[in-house]
């Protein structure tokens, strides 16, 4: 969802050639402690409830968790959420999606109820809007939700749900990515592998046709829904092979902390121990 986009009169112009815009191209490729340091500076060095400076919180925010610093990125969130709804409005889409991604840090810390009654109410809001915008952040709250009902072990909720936001959602996109590995997540939570693997191989495919400087974020995620269905299959040495190359591919681009990078590693534990 491209929150940078020329927004009419009144508002701010596109961000190019701004300190802003230098901190999303930094988040864009990935080089996300570089990107949180530089959106930080220019939200400091921009006035009270200026439009630049809320963006630069929210591109702060996105980067601090996906360093997996969710601790952090929820104390920005809090106070991006506070400009957010004094300039646009607590219903705009923009302020609508600073709460889903928040609550998405939420369950990252452990805080599942929270994010899965966030993810409740920015979806319902969302889909009571008109337009695209509101339409893809129904799609991501739904997302959140998925992963927030899959923390709880409540994965046929979660199954139901993904494929209710799979059914509106058509395009072939980042966001069907994300909705296919959630549901392969709660098939797998459910003991179905078989039909987990076969969505997993799905979201590769969308994957790999998705453009380059979009697949960053999903950095070893295909590889991790295969690898916990395939060791559900019992077929260990394939799904040891996609978990250390999910581990790897996940440290190397988030960092140690982030859930994914830790979901790997603990995968991999499990592997030793059904071993041993």
């Amino acid at each position: 969802m491209n929150i940078f986009r020329r927004r009419g009169r009144g508002n701010a112009e596109r961000m190019t050639g701004t300190p802003v815009d230098e901190a999303k191209a930094l988040y864009d490729a990935g080089r996300y402690a570089e990107a949180e340091a530089a959106a930080l500076a220019a939200a400091r060095s921009r006035p009270r409830d200026d439009q630049y400076g809320a963006m630069a919180l929210n591109i702060a925010a996105l980067a601090a968790g996906a360093q997996g610093h969710s601790a952090e990125a929820v104390a920005t969130y809090d106070e991006a959420l506070v400009v957010f709804s004094r300039i646009f409005g607590a219903g705009h889409w923009l302020t609508l999606k600073l709460r889903s991604d928040r609550a998405q840090q939420l369950t990252a810390l452990g805080r599942h109820t929270e994010c899965e009654a966030e993810c409740t109410t920015v979806a319902a809001t969302a889909a009571r809007g008109a337009g695209p915008e509101m339409a893809r952040l129904a799609a991501a709250a739904r997302n959140g939700l998925v992963f927030a009902l899959n923390a709880q072990g409540r994965h046929q909720e979660a199954e139901t749900v993904a494929r209710e936001a799979l059914a509106s959602h058509t395009v072939r996109d980042r966001m069907s990515l994300v909705l296919r590995l959630g549901l392969a997540r709660a098939l797998n939570g459910q003991a179905r592998h078989e039909e987990a693997l076969g969505e997993a191989r799905g979201a590769e495919e969308l994957y790999r046709a998705l453009p380059e400087a979009e697949r960053h974020p999903d950095q070893g995620a295909v590889e991790l829904a295969s690898a916990n269905a395939l060791f559900g299959l019992q077929r260990t040495d394939e799904a040891r092979q996609l978990a250390t190359a999910a581990q790897e591919l996940c440290v190397s681009s988030f960092g140690p902390e982030h859930r994914r990078s830790v979901e790997a590693r603990e995968l991999l534990e499990r592997m030793d121990g059904a071993g041993s």
